[in-house]
């Protein structure tokens, strides 16, 4: 037996959409061609060794494990790039509240919303919010995703922010699953704040975020830049003090109105900008070249109700890639489901088969500053790989509900559980 690594895999005669980049407007007719031969990959100590024609790729790794597809659909491993997902409590009565006519400005105002949030967090330790967030995690890994960005934000407190991002951590040791974290103390003013945001601001900048970067509890930092959260001149701030820290940024940008986020995120190169929907041309164009992402959240869309859609059509237009996330969060968008994610943005963005699985899969891992590890099917990436019951993936956007995942691959090691039983 000829083995080149310590574990050798071959996941034969698949149908494999690679995700990689084929150019702005090409990436359609690029799948297309993909799939119309089956193909393998090899799979050694982990890495992708090798994707080709299946005869050619067992006879470089003769004796490996051979998993036969049978054709089935293979993708690289999802991504969810945007979640609040590690949170106490619930907020279901806002929904009945927003129904009734309340908006989601004024039902914060009142002390709901994200501060509604913050009480029932800040109540829990790590291994409680962890556990209570293990439903929501699972939901999404049925989905096939494999790695799984998190935020804080609901702690607002050093001590509890920690907590969060400590929580955030140990979910990637109890579930199969690379978790990636975002440290939101500029999420809220908290009410012991007493209105102070410039104070809070300045003990966020000195205090906080230089203890959570010593721990090397997050992998970036984020902020809500809106009129009821954080000043642009304020989030700068945040942003300047995390680049002092060697920390990347991303931000939560013009979702309620146009504060300019979009070219603030842009100033300080960061990895995203998410939500959009106010964001103008000037915003656009800074994105653009600033190289950041797109991070598209059609489901607070969604439950949020909105009106106004992110100016899609002048983010592709000037080649902004964009992403597709759940920014699953128990208030604006309490969604655990990132195909239904993909299927919401199809419909109210105009998003076609190709933009979604890329926008989950490669553009999503660029988002989170991985984008050289993982995100695609090519020679030297991570081995996260999702194995569908299907053939084409258009079935993974234009369904509801279906869940057709056969099994998931993470680093190399094949994943079939599609649920876990219990924390």
């Amino acid at each position: 037996m000829s083995l080149q690594g310590p574990v050798t895999r071959i996941f034969a005669n698949a149908r494999v959409a690679t995700c990689r980049d084929a150019g702005a407007g090409a990436s359609a007719a690029a799948l297309a061609v993909e799939l119309r031969e089956l193909r393998s990959v090899a799979a050694v100590g982990g890495r992708i060794a090798a994707v080709g024609a299946p005869a050619g790729i067992e006879r470089r790794f003769p004796g490996a494990e051979r998993i036969d597809t049978a054709g089935r659909l293979l993708t690289p491993g999802l991504i969810d790039c945007h979640t609040h997902i590690v949170h106490g409590g619930h907020r279901a009565d806002e929904f009945e509240r927003r129904r009734a006519g309340e908006r989601y400005v004024d039902i914060a105002r009142a002390g709901g919303g994200i501060l509604a949030t913050v009480r029932a967090t800040r109540a829990l330790d790590a291994d409680r919010l962890a556990r209570a967030a293990l439903p929501r995690v699972d939901a999404l890994i049925a989905e096939g995703v494999t790695t799984l960005e998190v935020k804080s934000g609901y702690g607002l407190t050093l001590a509890s922010e920690q907590t969060m991002l400590r929580a955030a951590r140990r979910i990637g040791a109890l579930r199969p699953l690379s978790v990636k974290t975002s440290f939101l103390g500029a999420h809220a003013l908290p009410p012991e704040a007493g209105g102070d945001a410039e104070a809070y601001i300045e003990r966020l900048c000195t205090e906080w975020l230089p203890a959570v970067a010593a721990e090397r509890l997050a992998d970036a930092v984020d902020a809500f830049c809106e009129g009821i959260a954080f000043s642009p001149e304020q989030v700068a701030r945040v942003f300047a003090c995390a680049r002092e820290l060697g920390l990347p940024v991303k931000l939560h940008a013009d979702q309620l109105s146009n504060l300019h986020g979009a070219a603030l995120a842009a100033r300080f190169g960061a990895l995203s900008a998410d939500h959009l929907e106010y964001t103008d041309a000037a915003g656009v164009a800074a994105l653009a070249r600033a190289g950041s992402v797109a991070v598209l959240l059609p489901g607070a869309y969604h439950f949020l109700n909105e009106k106004q859609p992110p100016p899609v059509a002048a983010l592709r237009r000037s080649g902004v890639p964009l992403a597709v996330a759940t920014d699953c969060n128990p208030g604006s968008s309490p969604l655990t489901s990132l195909l239904t994610a993909l299927q919401l943005a199809s419909h109210y963005f105009g998003l076609d088969v190709a933009e979604c699985l890329h926008g989950v899969t490669r553009v999503a891992a660029r988002a989170l500053g991985l984008e050289s590890d993982r995100g695609t099917i090519e020679p030297g990436k991570r081995c996260d790989l999702a194995l569908w019951e299907i053939s084409d993936p258009a079935e993974l956007v234009h369904s509801l509900g279906a869940r057709p995942l056969h099994l998931r691959v993470v680093g190399g090691e094949v994943q079939t559980m599609r649920y876990f039983p219990g924390p």
